[in-house]
């Protein structure tokens, strides 16, 4: 009978690490493909059977991608937008939900609320205004235009508001009677503890900006200051596509990504947590 139990578990175990490693084969293998892609050309990217080892075409396809469309200026547009994006974001998103977590003050949940309800627009439904100021100002085809508009992120006010409430306010009261000024409290007592909540909400705010493509479609005019999406979009040809060079592209794209969650995913969940707790 034990023996009986024990081959039981030992084929549900079985089972389960089979099933585990398909749905691992499933979520890599497009990443794979993107990585032979790359270094084939196109017509051996649709041959019958398909070509599944990496060929030696990648730096034909890289050099093809850079007299394209500049590849390397666009890797540094793209990194100084978001990062920067990211550091103001989450500046202003910091300092904000601190404020509606921790102070009273008149109209708090009213712009709250107001805040929570702008995650339901639309999008698309701000170029044309966003469009008309920043050509009234002369700021179109600038990194302002990029990175300006969405620097009050409302989820990430929300996510950060979150863990901001979980936050024992005793401390700041302590703090406050040993005479620590409010911005003391801000930036050595209560930042120090809300790392977690930084890095996933700085993840959120990376891929929102470095995956921000109809907004620099239209903020843009000039090739030299593309990013990624709006580079990759233009590949796709009339007649021909060139598959390698576009494979190329979302591998240079996709590697600024991976290590910068990588670099923060010990505190992703931790963060996540942090506010679905509260």
């Amino acid at each position: 009978m034990m023996n009986t139990n024990k081959s039981k578990r030992g084929l549900g175990k079985v089972g389960m690490y089979a099933l585990l490693l398909l749905f691992l084969v499933i979520s890599i293998f497009p990443f794979y493909w993107m990585l032979v892609g790359s270094t084939n050309t196109s017509d051996k990217m649709f041959t019958s059977p398909p070509t599944l080892l990496p060929g030696s075409e990648f730096m034909t396809n890289l050099n093809n991608l850079d007299a394209t469309v500049g590849i390397w200026r666009v890797l540094f547009n793209s990194l100084l937008v978001s990062g920067l994006y990211v550091v103001i974001a989450l500046a202003v998103s910091a300092t904000s939900a601190y404020a509606f977590a921790k102070y009273d003050f008149k109209g708090k949940n009213v712009i709250f609320t107001i805040f929570i309800l702008s995650m339901m627009i639309p999008y698309q439904a701000t170029l044309i205004p966003l469009f008309q100021m920043m050509s009234s100002y002369n700021l179109l085809n600038t990194y302002f235009a990029l990175i300006a508009p969405q620097l009050c992120y409302p989820f990430a006010i929300f996510l950060m508001r979150q863990n901001f409430a979980a936050f024992p306010t005793e401390l700041m009261e302590s703090a406050r009677l040993d005479g620590a000024s409010e911005l003391k409290i801000f930036l050595k007592i209560v930042l120090p503890s809300m790392k977690p909540a930084l890095a996933a909400t700085s993840i959120f705010l990376f891929m929102f900006q470095w995956n921000n493509f109809m907004w620099p479609l239209v903020a843009i005019t000039s090739q030299d200051m593309y990013t990624f999406p709006v580079a990759l979009s233009t590949l796709n040809g009339v007649s021909f596509t060139d598959y390698g060079q576009v494979m190329v592209g979302i591998t240079i794209a996709t590697i600024p990504i991976m290590i910068f969650f990588l670099v923060l995913q010990r505190h992703f969940i931790s963060g996540m947590l942090g506010s679905a707790i509260k």
